[in-house]
């Protein structure tokens, strides 16, 4: 298949191969410079005539089949040989200017090699002059294919600037997206802590008010005579008040600590953990360095809503019977790690809440929390336990705290 593709391309380039597929024009070209070479041969050979006389009458001859050969074609090249044979025969062989044979032996071996070293000549022009073409096509196709490959290596330059700036700006409106829920979320985060806050609030100035006064009416019953069972009936309603108030103590606590604000985060984790200790009959401790410090409100609250969560968790979930809370601050860095020695979390389950989209509610609460201080949450679970680890900039913490203080 190789060979005949390149005959063709030959063929194409060859007018003596195929009369169609040359244009007339140059076929006629070739073979008229053919003819000419071998006029100006004969010509030469003429005027050498009184120097070299009858002797050697092929040497011009020889030039013009070579010229021929090699820049004509096998076609005009066997012209030439032709014309030159019958001219050296007519013009310089002896007798001269006539066909006759004057020795027809030496005669005949002369323009016998004549033929044969023109053909041989005509047949290594041929080659060279095929070898030619073939190096041109192929020179040419080249050519072309460099042109369509850079002009295919453009497009798909285009076609890659196009798509790099299509990602690109689907990327920025990912970014803006993702940018603009996580301060949705921050501003959620922030209105539950501020609802948290009103609503201790109002637990403990009105509706623990109530039952202040509820207790000091009730005293004032007690202080009255009454029959046995009335008596008793009050002493069980005072116990009943005083139980409310515990409880809604608790729980305004519980929705946001006043020490929180008061006297800061540790103070706050203390009071936390006790309460803790004893609803849940765990033992948990906790390790805060004394010269802790204050941080930013948003920072605090982060901290304790993480450490409520994990204790929650470890209480509900973890069958566990100790806990650890440990805070540490260093120039760089605020860490805080939850540990508990329960049954650990199932592996399928700790990919979820690896997962920053996926999770348990409380899980994505903790993350986004500590995303939006530019922290980390970690969470590592076996057989032994689970330590939940999160780790914040203090330059982060800096920058809250100044804000906080400008505020």
């Amino acid at each position: 298949m190789e060979s005949q593709a390149s005959s063709t391309r030959e063929q194409e380039w060859d007018g003596t191969e195929t009369g169609s597929s040359a244009p007339p024009k140059e076929g006629v070209g070739r073979y008229g410079v053919a003819v000419l070479t071998a006029i100006l041969g004969l010509l030469l050979r003429g005027l050498f005539s009184p120097i070299i006389g009858a002797h050697d009458a092929y040497h011009t001859a020889w030039v013009a089949v070579v010229f021929a050969a090699w820049y004509c074609g096998a076609g005009p090249a066997i012209v030439t040989t032709l014309m030159s044979a019958v001219g050296v025969w007519y013009w310089f062989l002896p007798p001269g200017h006539s066909f006759a044979v004057a020795d027809l032996k030496v005669q005949a071996a002369g323009m016998l090699g004549f033929l044969i070293l023109s053909i041989f000549i005509i047949a290594l022009g041929e080659a060279n002059r095929r070898s030619k073409i073939r190096s041109e096509i192929e020179i040419r196709e080249r050519t072309q294919t460099e042109r369509r490959l850079r002009a295919r290596e453009r497009e798909l330059e285009a076609l890659h600037s196009a798509l790099a700036d299509r990602v690109e700006e689907r990327s920025t409106e990912l970014n803006a997206a993702i940018a603009g829920l996580r301060q949705l979320s921050a501003r959620l985060l922030q209105a539950q802590d501020d609802e948290r806050r009103r609503l201790a609030r109002e637990l403990h100035d009105s509706v623990g008010q109530l039952l202040a006064a509820i207790s000091m009416n009730t005293e004032t019953v007690r202080a009255s005579q009454l029959d046995p069972a009335a008596a008793a009936a009050v002493a069980e309603n005072a116990k009943l008040v005083e139980q409310i108030s515990s409880e809604i103590r608790t729980m305004s606590h519980l929705l946001h600590p006043p020490l929180l604000d008061e006297v800061g985060l540790a103070s706050a984790l203390r009071w936390y953990v006790d309460e803790f200790a004893v609803r849940s009959k765990i033992a948990v401790r906790l390790e805060v360095a004394g010269d802790f410090g204050r941080l930013s409100n948003d920072m605090e609250i982060a901290i304790f809503r993480m450490v409520q969560e994990c204790l929650t968790n470890v209480h509900r979930h973890s069958n566990s019977e100790t806990g650890e809370v440990r805070l540490v601050r260093d120039a760089e860095r605020v860490r805080v790690e939850i540990k508990d020695a329960g049954k650990g979390i199932p592996p399928e389950k700790q990919w979820t809440l690896s997962s920053s989209q996926r999770g348990g509610v409380g899980f994505r609460g903790m993350r986004e929390r500590i995303q939006e201080l530019g922290g980390c949450l970690d969470i590592q679970s076996d057989s032994n336990g689970t330590v939940v680890t999160a780790t914040m900039p203090v330059a982060k913490i800096a920058a809250a705290a100044v804000q906080r203080e400008v505020a």
